[in-house]
């Protein structure tokens, strides 16, 4: 049964859902139960217990089989593990209910056509859960039209072990938000890949680095590590006469120019060079995320991360995975 048209309950708002609320879903329903012109009405898990102590915290249904809600609902977030993503997202487009599905969107670059070819046939939304497209820095850098033709990028994205995403590999669980982050900013065709990993404390790879380049003349290199002693989480990005730095747990922007002039450096004329910090204005960027949803729901703007973004982040990872399978470091994908 197709949910009840938006449009015919003008005024109470959207319905929404949650299917998954481990770790990152929990959030996401937070983000939905607290959000002006949003109902929560319902989360799924298969762990019943789980979905009761998050509907017990938000004060709303909780149910095992998420199939029960879908005619109650407009849309929901799938945060579920990464291998029923699309067996989960292609029954609620199914349904008539848009889709969230969070990152990596699907396993395979077939399971994410299905879901793009059955979101356009039914006219739903389908937005991927690349959430640092929604980063204050991101939104620093791109509102003031400072990103113009990058010529190298650096991504850096290491965390501490974690008992969480294990499912998967570091290249789907991290690096594909760099990766996601540096194909929105080179916007050219990828034309070759390198990528070396290797296991550490799982049976999966747990650090990787790997050289993108673009047809536009672009290279970027991007490092993950899932097993660092502490967080780091940066970007370089060099344009003509200019670097920008972005770090995304301090929320900074550092523009790095060459000014007019020189100046002397130990007896030597040099060029003056100026660095300045952008303002950042601090915001949630899952919240945002989830809002950006809903205004794509809404029809009010477009959808910024679409399924197509997500095929392609994935199609890169997925290149990257097996290039790192080929050089006989890596461990079980």
């Amino acid at each position: 049964m197709v949910p009840e048209s938006i449009a015919n309950r003008a005024g109470e708002g959207l319905r929404a859902a949650v299917i998954g609320v481990g770790y990152l879903g929990r959030f996401h329903a937070q983000k939905y139960a607290r959000m002006e012109g949003v109902k929560l009405v319902a989360v799924a898990d298969s762990q019943y217990e789980r979905a009761m102590r998050v509907a017990g915290e938000l004060g709303v249904e909780a149910v095992r089989d998420y199939t029960d809600l879908l005619a109650k609902v407009d849309l929901v977030s799938v945060v579920t593990p990464t291998h029923t993503h699309y067996s989960v997202a292609a029954a609620c487009l199914s349904a008539g209910v848009h889709v969230l599905v969070e990152k990596p969107m699907t396993m395979t670059l077939e399971e994410a056509d299905g879901l793009i070819a059955l979101a356009d046939k039914l006219d739903r939304v389908l937005q991927v859960g690349h959430i640092k497209r929604f980063h204050p820095a991101v939104n620093a850098l791109e509102s003031r039209g400072l990103l113009l033709r990058p010529h190298f990028i650096e991504a850096h994205r290491f965390a501490p072990f974690k008992n969480r995403a294990l499912d998967v590999d570091v290249v789907l669980d991290l690096m594909i938000h760099d990766v996601d982050l540096i194909l929105h900013f080179v916007d050219s065709k990828v034309t070759e890949i390198e990528a070396v990993g290797a296991p550490v404390v799982t049976g999966h790879v747990d650090m990787a680095n790997a050289r993108i380049r673009f047809e536009n003349g672009c290279t970027a290199t991007v490092s993950a590590s899932r097993v660092a002693k502490e967080a780091t989480r940066r970007m370089w990005i060099y344009q003509d006469n200019e670097l920008i730095e972005l770090d995304f747990i301090r929320n900074g922007v550092v523009l790095t120019r060459r000014g007019a002039g020189v100046r002397e450096m130990d007896g030597i004329q040099v060029p003056v060079i100026e660095e300045t910090s952008l303002p950042v204005i601090p915001h949630d960027s899952l919240e945002a995320e989830i809002h950006s949803f809903c205004q794509a729901v809404r029809k009010i703007s477009p959808v910024r991360v679409s399924g197509r973004d997500g095929r392609q982040a994935l199609d890169v990872v997925m290149t990257i995975r097996r290039r790192i399978a080929e050089s006989g470091l890596g461990g079980a994908s």
